[in-house]
């Protein structure tokens, strides 16, 4: 190359290499100055506590669909996995036994009426006759006598044809609740009968228990929390699906066992929400789907809100910088409250309008000075005031 040439390139790279290290970059503090740092100043918000819990949904009612009599599966009246009301024939046994049955006790009911009546006759006969001594006090004893067993032979045949009847009705297997019919256990053309197990299984969709244990003492911290907001019966339930959405229903707190696991120490609590059908068909939740359960609080509370990328942890706690009237990062230990992923609450050791290190972080050492660079809140922390 020739040596012109030469000169122009090097001197070229060398241009091009002094611009660089002359370029401003955020965090890079000049040669022996403060580290650059981005701040936020500490605001109050209207911030809306909450809590996520493991739970799983549970359906209100949940039936087995057993055949109550023996018999032939005669035919299935439905589809599986379709909504069912109250009342909807869903299987028929085989009928005509049991019908034949039911005529046979009626024969049997008309036999026994009929010996009632002629007992009736034979005992006012003779109680007439014996007005009269015309027959004897022991033939009226034993014709009043022939009158009760002929009276309650026909009550028991009338309670033979009752049962039989009930038995033909068991041949006819109805949802006892509206819900979802799931898979069919035994196919039409078996013998069923009580020990056969489920044909079935219906559960109601709307609404829906959720379920969730919490420890005890979680459950004491929850309790003195909302003790002035109407107690734990005024948190709302909201549900994170398995894929992260939010379910757009609201529930209510509803029950608290009456006994703590051993095992685990916690108590378990259930709540009721809405589950409304689909446009499409169907119902969001499912019987033992595994959600998170979001506890909201009744109201909005006034709390000290910070990004969460300015909050460090370390063995003694959570502690942030803040930057003091002179450029000074401080450390500052702080007890937090119920935060998100990207919103920290502070309940202890922060004032509001002190500067917060959310930038630069790692950059920053306890009374070192910084160079702060205010920024904007973040999306999350301004629209907290709008929960």
């Amino acid at each position: 190359m020739p040596s012109a040439l030469r000169s122009c390139a090097l001197g070229s790279c060398a241009f091009v290499v002094a611009m660089l290290l002359a370029a401003p970059s955020f965090g890079q503090a000049p040669a022996g100055g403060p580290p650059s740092v981005g701040v936020v100043p500490a605001r109050t918000k209207a911030v809306t506590e909450t809590t996520e819990i493991n739970g799983r949904v549970q359906a209100i009612g949940r039936v087995d669909l057993v055949a109550r009599v023996s018999a032939w599966l005669q035919d299935q009246l439905f589809a599986e996995g379709a909504e069912v009301k109250q009342g909807d024939l869903l299987f028929r046994l085989e009928q005509p036994p049991f019908q034949a049955d039911v005529e046979a006790k009626r024969a049997a009911v008309a036999q026994a009426e009929a010996q009632l009546e002629l007992a009736n006759l034979t005992l006012n006969r003779a109680e007439e006759l014996l007005k009269t001594n015309a027959a004897s006090r022991s033939t009226a004893d034993n014709a009043r006598a022939a009158q009760r067993t002929a009276a309650a032979q026909l009550r028991s045949a009338q309670a033979q044809l009752r049962q039989s009847e009930i038995n033909l009705g068991y041949t006819e297997i109805r949802s006892p609740i509206d819900g979802r019919i799931g898979r069919i256990a035994i196919t039409p053309g078996n013998v069923v009968g009580p020990s056969s197990g489920a044909l079935a299984t219906v559960v109601s969709q709307d609404p829906a228990y959720v379920v969730f244990p919490v420890s005890v003492t979680r459950l004491l911290q929850l309790r003195a929390q909302f003790s002035t907001q109407g107690g734990l019966e005024a948190m709302k339930i909201r549900l994170r699906l398995p894929d992260g959405r939010v379910y757009g229903e609201t529930g209510q707190l509803k029950l608290q066992d009456v006994s703590v696991a051993r095992d685990t120490d916690t108590i378990i609590l259930r709540g009721t929400i809405a589950n409304p059908p689909l446009r499409g068909g169907g119902h969001e939740l499912t019987h033992d789907e595994m959600v998170r359960v979001i506890l909201e609080g009744p109201t909005p509370r006034d709390i000290l809100a910070i990004p969460r990328a300015a909050v460090l942890t370390d063995q003694q706690g959570s502690y942030i910088y803040v930057v003091d009237d002179k450029d000074v990062a401080r450390q500052r230990r702080v007890k937090l409250g119920q935060s998100t992923a990207e919103t920290a609450a502070v309940v202890d050791g922060l004032a509001e309008g002190e500067r917060v290190i959310v930038e630069g972080v790692q950059r920053a050492r306890p009374n070192a000075q910084v160079a702060p660079t205010p920024l904007a809140p973040t999306p999350a922390a301004a629209q907290m005031g709008e929960k």
